[in-house]
């Protein structure tokens, strides 16, 4: 069977036209290659691309059955290589790897900045009051946990109490940073009016980061003491890793507090000065215009940078098999 199936993808892959601008076709494989910051940086730039949001359902189902075309080596004359790599994102941005079910819009990968970015607003809103720090904060925390469990590993379906468990400890860091921050900037006599507005502003960062650093410990702690799959140079499992756990959670707590930090703390930056110009003190209803460009524009740059600083699978060199 697995050799009928490499033939049929061979055959297939002779059958794709080659093009001088698309590399040649890997069913299920990324574009561009991940040993590189820059190309898995490209490779992020696929998945977050908002324009899949816009795929119709019709598109959809051609971009599936072009790649099942492919896969049993029925592919009919004249496709490339281009249309084929098109065809796959199309399908990864909208459908689960594990469960082939189409992932809810707001929490599909792509949809994660143009549906985060108002949360982002929010939370960067100056003069918050309790309620609304408590509100914004609640809320980026339960977009992001939707996000998590709709693009969960589904071959080993983790039980659901730890995702609420993770869940609760991310809103309860969360909230309970930003208000303490916020007593303490008020209580702050030393700060003049608008020193205490700036700093305020950059109260939602470290609130956001111990929230993320805690919900990835919460939801992962358990590979601490199972250890974490290792494979070889050919994908082939050869035991399981206690220090390989250490480094992939030492590697996306770091990711989880890189991200928020341009998104939260360069647009209070950018605000701060552009709110001083004519055009703002003339007009200050276009404050929130701009300010929601400045966080999209923030997120948009941040996002595909942050989840590139790591590759998904780390390179580790063990001597002997089994538990590490």
């Amino acid at each position: 069977m697995a050799d009928t199936a490499t033939t049929a993808s061979a055959a297939a892959a002779s059958a794709a036209n080659t093009s001088t601008d698309a590399p040649p076709f890997q069913l299920g494989k990324p574009r561009f290659q991940q040993t590189s910051f820059y190309g898995r940086f490209r490779h992020f730039l696929d998945i977050i691309d908002p324009r899949t949001l816009f795929v119709t359902e019709r598109r959809l189902r051609e971009a599936v059955q072009l790649l099942e075309d492919y896969k049993h080596g029925t592919l009919r004359p004249g496709v490339t290589n281009e249309q084929l790599w098109s065809a796959q994102k199309i399908k990864q941005a909208i459908l689960h790897p594990d469960t082939n079910e189409k992932i809810f819009m707001p929490f599909r990968m792509s949809g994660y900045i143009p549906f985060g970015t108002p949360i982002v607003v929010g939370l960067l809103l100056p003069n918050q009051t309790l309620a609304s720090t408590v509100f914004w904060q609640w809320l980026n925390q339960s977009h992001n946990a939707c996000v998590n469990y709709a693009n969960r590993n589904a071959t080993k379906p983790s039980p659901a109490s730890k995702f609420i468990q993770g869940y609760l400890g991310a809103v309860i860091s969360a909230v309970s940073i930003a208000v303490g921050l916020n007593v303490l900037v008020q209580k702050a006599n030393k700060f003049t009016p608008a020193t205490r507005l700036l700093v305020q502003r950059f109260v939602p960062f470290p609130a956001v980061a111990s929230a993320n650093i805690c919900n990835v410990v919460l939801m992962r702690y358990g590979e601490l003491e199972e250890g974490i799959d290792v494979l070889d140079g050919d994908g082939n499992l050869v035991g399981s890793s206690k220090i390989a756990a250490r480094h992939a959670l030492l590697e996306t707590a770091l990711t989880r507090v890189v991200l928020p930090m341009p998104i939260l703390v360069l647009p209070p930056i950018v605000m701060s000065m552009l709110e001083k110009t004519a055009l703002l003190q003339a007009r200050p209803r276009l404050l929130l215009p701009v300010q929601s460009l400045v966080c999209l524009a923030a997120f948009g740059l941040a996002l595909p940078l942050a989840i590139s600083l790591f590759p998904q699978m780390s390179e580790c060199c063990y001597e002997a098999r089994g538990n590490v």
